[in-house]
């Protein structure tokens, strides 16, 4: 049996996966994390293979009891216990165990009132983040691959730490395409683009009512309860009053940069 100990965010993860085929993906988008290995787990994640069928929709049935919650996709089952200690894994095959991953640590962030995963790629320039959001086809991975060769810390979902005294990005082992560098640490996060591509490039600012409405659909999670919903509002409140929000329309090059820069 394979255990990879890595660090997410601010959070030590206990992987524990026997499938070769399925440690393939851990390898590939999970850095080892060496000075780990002394530190209690924060999430321990047992991965199992064999579950379901092949990807049919994004539909996710959730069942809550006293001790467990289940999320159940036709590729996937995730066991996890109430207080997000540990859980169990099942997948059809490594796509299933992707999203199932991104979507468990989703919400043990929110259950743990520390920031939310946000549909997304981010880019640093000059030591600040920036975030570029929108609807599928909008050009998120477009921007990040554009953004080259700034430091990117997401190409699909960005890790945000939402705190009382300033919001920040984590570097997201969550990828698409485009493969995570070895960045520690954080960088506080200097605005968000709401992507819209265009034949010239402008921005303008949004209002935060607006931010918070586009911007609300693009968190990853399945909320099981009122309070759930309270604290992802919550969390998405603050980062609009604190974080200016734009509207984006970009040429499919990099001269956007000049209007963020």
């Amino acid at each position: 049996m394979n255990k990879l100990i890595t660090k997410i965010g601010d959070h030590y993860i206990h992987i524990i996966c026997e499938s070769k085929e399925l440690n393939n993906m851990f390898e590939k988008n999970f850095n080892s994390d060496i000075c780990a290995e002394n530190e209690l787990p924060d999430l321990i994640i047992k991965i199992e293979e064999g579950y379901g069928v092949p990807f049919q929709d994004y539909e996710v049935e959730i069942i809550k009891n006293e001790s467990q919650i289940q999320y159940r996709r036709a590729d996937y089952l995730i066991e996890v216990n109430t207080e997000f200690k540990s859980a169990t894994i099942s997948v059809y095959n490594d796509f299933a165990l992707k999203h199932a991953l991104t979507n468990l640590y989703s919400a043990f962030i929110v259950y743990h009132n520390w920031g939310l995963l946000i549909h997304s790629s981010c880019a640093i320039e000059n030591g600040k983040a920036h975030i570029f959001a929108g609807q599928s086809g909008a050009g998120k991975s477009t921007a990040a691959k554009l953004s080259n060769p700034r430091p990117l810390l997401s190409d699909e979902a960005t890790l945000v730490k939402i705190a009382s005294n300033k919001v920040t990005v984590y570097n997201s082992p969550f990828r698409s395409e485009i493969q995570s560098d070895h960045f520690e640490g954080n960088v506080e996060l200097a605005s968000v683009q709401l992507l819209y591509q265009a034949l010239q490039n402008q921005r303008t600012r949004s209002a935060k009512s607006d931010a918070l409405l586009h911007l609300m659909d693009k968190v990853f999670f399945w909320p099981h309860s009122d309070e759930e919903t309270k604290t992802i509002m919550r969390l998405m409140t603050y980062l609009v009053k604190n974080v200016p929000v734009y509207e984006l329309h970009f040429q499919k090059n990099n001269t956007f940069w000049e209007l963020i820069s």
